[in-house]
Formats: C-alpha cells, sequence, structure tokens
C-alpha cells in the first residue's frame, strides 16, 4: 500500500479587495451594475417611474451575454399553447428544483414583457398573420419561442432597450467595474466603491456611488471555464461582490452544458461558437461519424429532450467511442433556409471553416448559462438590504437544476420589471444625502496569472460529467492559486471573480452526492429525494464558506432581511 495522501487544503475567497482610495462621492436613487437584458430593463422602468438612475457597465453599454442570445424569448402567445404547459415544462426541466410560485410568476407575466419589447420598437420576426412567429426548442411541449432576426434575438432585445435607455436619458458609465459594496456598520449596502478602466487594465478615477439601492444585474460566471459560450466579462463578478458583501449564494454547481457548441480542437478557449437549439427545432439531428442518430430512443422527445439529457447523452457516447465530439446535421433544411433563418449562425460555421447548409459540423457540449447566483426572489431581494439581483447573476428558483431553453432572456425581463416596480414603491424620494465614506479595507485579491490554470481545472474536474476525485483536485488548485501582489486592476478582479466562484462551484458539486438536472456525478449517478434542496454558501471573515441547505419554499430562502 502505497503512503497516504493527505486530503488538498480547502480553498479561501477573497472577504475584500484592496480597494484604491476614493476621489470622489457622488449619490443617485438606484445604482444597476450591468448592461444586459435585465439591466437595461431594470434602469428603463426605475427612469419610466420618475427615479434617477445610473447605470455601470465594465465594457460599453449593451455588453454581455443577451446580444449573444441566438434562441429568443419564451412565452405562451400560441393558440394551442397555455401558462400551465409552459409551466409544466419549466418544472420538467429543472428536475425538482424549481420555485413553482416563481415559475407561476413567470410564466404568466412572460406575454406582458413581449408586448412591452414591440412596443418600445423590437423588430420581432412575424407570422404571416402579423403576430411573432413562434419556433420551439429542447424541452418545450409547444412552439413558444420568440425571435428576431431569425438568429439574432438578442441582439434586437440589446438594441431596443439601449435605444429605449438613452431616449430616457438615463446617466450611463461605461468602462466602469464595481468593487466592492459599501455598507453600514449593520450590514445595510449603500452603494458601491467603483473604478474607470484603463485602456491598460489599469483601474482610475476611483470613488463612491452612494444610492438607496444597488442592484446586480452582472449575469454569469461561464468564463469560470477555459471554454464557454459566455462572453469574456462573463467573470462572476456581481456574484463574488454580492458573497463579499454578506449574501448567500445558491446552487452555483448548476452549470448548464449547451449540447451543441461548434467543436473547434482540443486546444480551443474563451468564447466559443453556439449553434442554436432552435436549429435542431427546425429539424436538425445529431449523429455520429457513421451517421447513425445519436439521440433516438434516448429520450421521448429525442433531439428536442431538455438540454442536460442531451449534453449527458453527447458525453456518455463520447467516453464509449474515444471521440472527442459529435456532428450536427442540418443539411435537410437547405440552403435557402438556413440562410434565412440562421443567418448569424451559417455565418460563424463558415469562417470556421464548416459549411452548415452542405455538411454535418462538429459540436460538443460546452459551458452556457448559469442556474445559480445570488440567493434572490423574483422582485430581485436578497438577504442583504439595499442590495438586489436580477437576471443569470440570481438564483431565484425559476431555473432550478436546469434551465428550460429561451427562459432566460424572458426571466430577466419579467424579474427587472418586478424589481423596479417594487424599488419605486419602497424607496425613500431622492437621492440619499452624501456622507462620510466607511472605512474599507481589503484582504486581497488573486493573480491574474492563475486564471488559465483556474479555468482549465474547472472545465477538467467540473465539467458535464464530474466525479469526487475530479472535484477534489479542483480544490487542490484552488486552493494553491496565487495572490496578487501589486496595486489592483481590472483584470486582478476578474480572476478573483472567476476563483470564487470556481470555490463556490467545487464545494457544491463536491457536497451534493447525486446527479440532477445539469450537475452529473457519475459516482453518484441518479437524483435522492433527500437532496430536493437548494445548496446556499455564505463566507466568514477568514474567506471560508459555510454551506447550508435550504427546504424549497422555506421561510427566509426569498426575503430580504431574514436569510
Amino acid at each position: 500500500m502505497g503512503p497516504r495522501r493527505s486530503a488538498p487544503v480547502a480553498p479561501a475567497v477573497v472577504t475584500a479587495l484592496p480597494l484604491p482610495a476614493a476621489r470622489w462621492e457622488r449619490s443617485t436613487e438606484v445604482v444597476v451594475v450591468g448592461s444586459g437584458a435585465a439591466g437595461l430593463m431594470t434602469a428603463l422602468a426605475l427612469a419610466e417611474a420618475g427615479r434617477a438612475v445610473t447605470v455601470i457597465t465594465k465594457g460599453a453599454l449593451g455588453d454581455g451575454s443577451t446580444r449573444w442570445a441566438q434562441g429568443g424569448l419564451a412565452a405562451v402567445l400560441g393558440p394551442d399553447d397555455d401558462v400551465a404547459l409552459h409551466l409544466r415544462d419549466t418544472l420538467v426541466a429543472g428536475a425538482g428544483l424549481c420555485d413553482e410560485a416563481a415559475v407561476t410568476a413567470l410564466v404568466t407575466e412572460a406575454p406582458a414583457a413581449i408586448a412591452q419589447l414591440q412596443a418600445l420598437g423590437a423588430r420581432l420576426d412575424l407570422a404571416p398573420d402579423g403576430r411573432p412567429a413562434l419556433t420551439r426548442e429542447g424541452g418545450h411541449s409547444r412552439d413558444r419561442i420568440v425571435h428576431a432576426g431569425g438568429d439574432a434575438s438578442g441582439a434586437e432585445v440589446t438594441r431596443t432597450l439601449v435605444e429605449a435607455l438613452a431616449a430616457a436619458g438615463v446617466e450611463v458609465l461605461e468602462r466602469t467595474v464595481a468593487l466592492d459594496a459599501l455598507r453600514t456598520a449593520r450590514g445595510t449596502v449603500v452603494g458601491l466603491r467603483v473604478a474607470r478602466v484603463a485602456d491598460d487594465g489599469a483601474l482610475t478615477d476611483a470613488g463612491d456611488l452612494r444610492a438607496h439601492a444597488v442592484v446586480l444585474a452582472t449575469g454569469g460566471y461561464g468564463q469560470a471555464y477555459a471554454a464557454a459560450t459566455s462572453p469574456a466579462g462573463a467573470t462572476g463578478d456581481g456574484l463574488a461582490l454580492a458573497l463579499r458583501a454578506g449574501a448567500e449564494v445558491a446552487d452555483v454547481e448548476m452549470v448548464q452544458f449547451h449540447p451543441t457548441v461548434l467543436w473547434q480542437g482540443p486546444g480551443a478557449a474563451g468564447q466559443q461558437v453556439l449553434v442554436s437549439e432552435a436549429v435542431r427545432g427546425e429539424g436538425a439531428v445529431l449523429v455520429d461519424g457513421e451517421g447513425r442518430r445519436i439521440m433516438a430512443g434516448a429520450h421521448p422527445l429525442a433531439d428536442l429532450a431538455p438540454r442536460d439529457v442531451v449534453s449527458a447523452t453527447i458525453a456518455a457516447h463520447l467516453t464509449q467511442t474515444g471521440e472527442d465530439h459529435v456532428l450536427l446535421d442540418a443539411t435537410g433544411l437547405g440552403a435557402d433556409f438556413l440562410a434565412r433563418r440562421f443567418p448569424g449562425i451559417v455565418a460563424a460555421c463558415r469562417e470556421a471553416g464548416f459549411d452548415l447548409a452542405t455538411q454535418p459540423v462538429p459540436v460538443a457540449p460546452g459551458a452556457h448559462y448559469t442556474c445559480g447566483g445570488v440567493l434572490a426572489d423574483l422582485d430581485g431581494r436578497t438577504g442583504v438590504p439595499g442590495l438586489y439581483a436580477v437576471g443569470e447573476v440570481a438564483c431565484t428558483g425559476v431555473h432550478g437544476a436546469n434551465r428550460l431553453a429561451s427562459n432566460s432572456i424572458t426571466e430577466g425581463l419579467v424579474a427587472a420589471r418586478r424589481c423596479a416596480a417594487l424599488l419605486d414603491a419602497e424607496l425613500p424620494a431622492g437621492a440619499p444625502a452624501p456622507a462620510r465614506p466607511d472605512p474599507v479595507t481589503g484582504t486581497g485579491a488573486m493573480d491574474p496569472g492563475a486564471r488559465a490554470a483556474v479555468g482549465v481545472a474547472t472545465s477538467r474536474g467540473a465539467g458535464v460529467v464530474r466525479t469526487a476525485e475530479g472535484l477534489t483536485a479542483l480544490t487542490g488548485v484552488l486552493a494553491a492559486a496565487p495572490r496578487l501582489e501589486g496595486p489592483l486592476t481590472a483584470a486582478a478582479v476578474e480572476a478573483t471573480a472567476v476563483h470564487t466562484v470556481a470555490t463556490l462551484l467545487a464545494a457544491g458539486a463536491l457536497a451534493r452526492p447525486e446527479s440532477r438536472g445539469c450537475h452529473r456525478r457519475s459516482d453518484a449517478p441518479g437524483t435522492r429525494a433527500e437532496w430536493q434542496v437548494r445548496l446556499a454558501h455564505r463566507v466568514d471573515g477568514s474567506g471560508h464558506l459555510h454551506t447550508r441547505t435550504v427546504p424549497l419554499h422555506a421561510p427566509g430562502t426569498e426575503t430580504q432581511g431574514v436569510a
């Protein structure tokens, strides 16, 4: 028997960044962080209510995941559909972890959110009768996906909201990063320390932006992986900031892998080309190298099974055969139809050297959407007074253990509208008075040079199929990651967020000894009834995580200040 190996030291996360000194202080009523669909709609709804709101985004206005969305927005608009069916489909996909009340609110309010987009000037694809054209994606029992520009739905949503925000005169601070929350001695969030990002990544012109409320709409954390469909900025900044501010985060292990990411070699890194599920919704099928269908017999919905099922089936096929990809065959749809319905995807495939119209293209599962996030209700309330979260950064219970296709932008819009209404009703009028800056101390940040190794380790240990051994190896890499030496930079902020997210992901995946939804453990197959719970994490002053199980619908899971 060889020597016994000691368990790796549990990684600690950063609890406060080493902030640059504030050179200025300003006040507004609400700060919205992020400019995807959820952030833009929150800011727009607040502005329309007469509230003073400031949007900050670390890139340009409209950057983020929304504009990359291809499929569309799910809503009950067809004559053969109803909210009960949309509710059922979402609950089935969520594999027992959805909050039914939150899902009911989503599917009930989704049509009104779509109507508002149209009223704002969104150019949706229309059917011959003038109503929005509808298509189907995996897990849906009816055609209920509204789309725009064929496969440019997210870009059209972004265009619409950005133009409406400009018309409303909302203040926007671009290339500005939220560093840490400003809090009172009792833990109430009263603003943010922010800084401008210079061309070289240095942080300049730091200041304190005071507000009655801070709304996080920063998106997900796909870039914690070496390769993902999400854009470069999706590094989990908002989740990490919320954790440092005292909020709980939940179900971070529930990362959805999209089954059809264009495979461009084993060394591919960064943002990857997504081939929308809507391509399969129109009739494309997954096949192996011999042309045999992968999903036939694997699920009653075959190629339109929920994403977790399709991704896991592909992963099992790749393990069995030793191959590194399967093929998506859309040739039967015809070149003219593909060019009209999916112009962006056709162009992206051609740029990569593949012709979707004439040949099956190589695909494999890739990190795509993060179902976990800051523990919040659908109105955006977290357990920290003054701090709210909407969109992909939030864990509201809508998506459960696996998001139903095209529910994400819909959820962002619905949650944004609800959050804005709540804030307008509850916040005092006018911006808060200037205050002496709270003393802020930092514990450090992560070295940006460690980020690549963390991404590779996360992809290897926390991919489509996981094991305790692989997850333990990931925690070892995280524990050994070096801290920053020198001044805080934008790259260090992102590296710190990636390290925090990966630590939470590994902790949650190790703690959940079952396979549920998009979380799959080969050493713990099948679901277990006792694990139909939410896994919530908080951090102590030393940076160590504390995890608790939260029964669904338990008091405190969705109400501000009592969690």
